[in-house]
């Protein structure tokens, strides 16, 4: 090699051969050599190099500390609910259900109800359907126990296992209990001595109810719904079966398997959920909804309060189904009801959701109405003829 082609080379190496070539040597990020390649010591800048690497930590510190605050935010939200199964004494079985049972019993001195879902492993319910139950528990704790209202059912906490939980049993096992499976899980709620509405109402089926009781249970469902819809929660299975009564007759909403948090879109909230009888027509026709779905709900259950009635006890799920979309069908508002009332009734069933009230609206109405000089629905046994027709007002 000559003089001039070593001048060349030299000054390539100091002024750079190309642009990218001094791109590469003067930042971290972009710098990228292969193994043929030289490169001059005094031509790097290390203190951009200290500048990147610096950078680069904070980013990755900043990045591990978000991760680990998520995941103690995390564990602190469950720990919020979980209970301690040593301290969960089962007593007596409350009732069944398709995958699960309510016991009543005592934890921490509390009496308490404790719903019992197991996931199938008894082989009845498919992979699909396990699933589907655990997704559906997470989800009712998830809007459970951010509760705290007095027309809402109080929850107490929760297990995702009841590997440590006992059941009484009446066979006579070893220690006279029975296991439940180990992927059960547990939710554990206040006690409530006065037993759902349903089995109130029934129990009143020929007497009825005085109008003051008649409005004073509406008001409670009325408040814990309008609480439930000012938290975006749409409960999506109103009904008198998922209501209870304290010792004083106080109703509260119990029930938050299917409850969910409103979508903005709702379109994104479609799907046949909810109870026959109860569900409004856009639910049953697979339509888009939102909280006005409960509102239906509740002008049902606000007649069957009125009644001590069901609604619709001898129609089919296709006939009910196919009357209350296309035929605008409801329960028949009897001539002894008091009209306010009655225009309640009518504007919570209203087809169009959009028509009908918000719950605190309803709340408004529903305080207006007077009860001093009665109202309620008459029984048979005192009205003279159909007490459709019948001029006295009831109790």
């Amino acid at each position: 090699m000559d003089w001039k082609m070593d001048s060349e080379v030299d000054e390539k190496a100091k002024d750079g051969e190309t642009k990218e070539e001094r791109s590469n040597l003067e930042g971290l990020g972009s710098l990228s050599i292969n193994k043929d390649t030289l490169v001059r010591a005094d031509m790097i800048d290390f203190k951009k190099w200290d500048v990147q690497f610096e950078k680069q930590l904070t980013r990755n510190r900043s990045w591990s500390t978000g991760r680990d605050a998520y995941r103690a935010k995390a564990v602190e939200e469950a720990e919020e609910w979980v209970i301690d199964l040593a301290k969960l004494d089962i007593k007596t079985v409350i009732a069944h259900g398709t995958y699960g049972t309510i016991y009543k019993g005592v934890y921490d001195g509390l009496d308490v109800a404790v719903k019992v879902l197991d996931w199938g492993e008894d082989g009845i319910a498919t992979e699909e359907e396990t699933r589907a139950l655990r997704d559906s528990f997470q989800k009712e704790v998830a809007v459970w126990h951010k509760l705290d209202h007095p027309n809402v059912t109080k929850f107490i906490g929760a297990s995702m296992g009841t590997s440590n939980l006992k059941i009484p049993s009446k066979s006579s096992s070893i220690d006279g209990q029975n296991s439940l499976p180990s992927r059960a899980c547990c939710v554990v709620v206040e006690y409530l001595p006065g037993g759902s509405l349903k089995r109130f109402l029934i129990r009143n089926y020929r007497k009825k109810l005085a109008f003051k009781v008649v409005i004073q249970l509406a008001l409670d469902l009325s408040r814990g719904l309008n609480y439930l819809h000012s938290k975006k929660i749409v409960h999506r299975d109103v009904k008198s079966e998922n209501m209870l009564l304290t010792a004083n007759r106080t109703l509260k909403i119990a029930d938050f398997g299917v409850a969910r948090v409103e979508a903005q879109n709702p379109r994104d909230m479609t799907g046949e959920t909810g109870t026959l009888g109860y569900m409004a027509p856009e639910v049953l026709d697979g339509k888009p909804y939102n909280r006005k779905c409960d509102v239906y709900s509740f002008g049902i259950c606000l007649w069957e309060i009125y009644c001590c009635d069901m609604p619709y006890p001898n129609l089919s799920f296709a006939d009910l189904s196919s009357a209350v979309v296309n035929q605008n069908l409801r329960p028949e508002i009897p001539r002894c009801c008091p009209s306010a009332l009655a225009s309640i009734m009518r504007k919570c069933w209203d087809a169009n959701p959009d028509n009908r009230p918000e719950m605190d609206e309803v709340v408004r109405l529903l305080e207006a109405i007077d009860t001093s000089k009665g109202g309620g629905m008459i029984p048979e046994d005192q009205a003279r003829g159909c007490f459709c027709f019948g001029p006295t007002r009831g109790p």
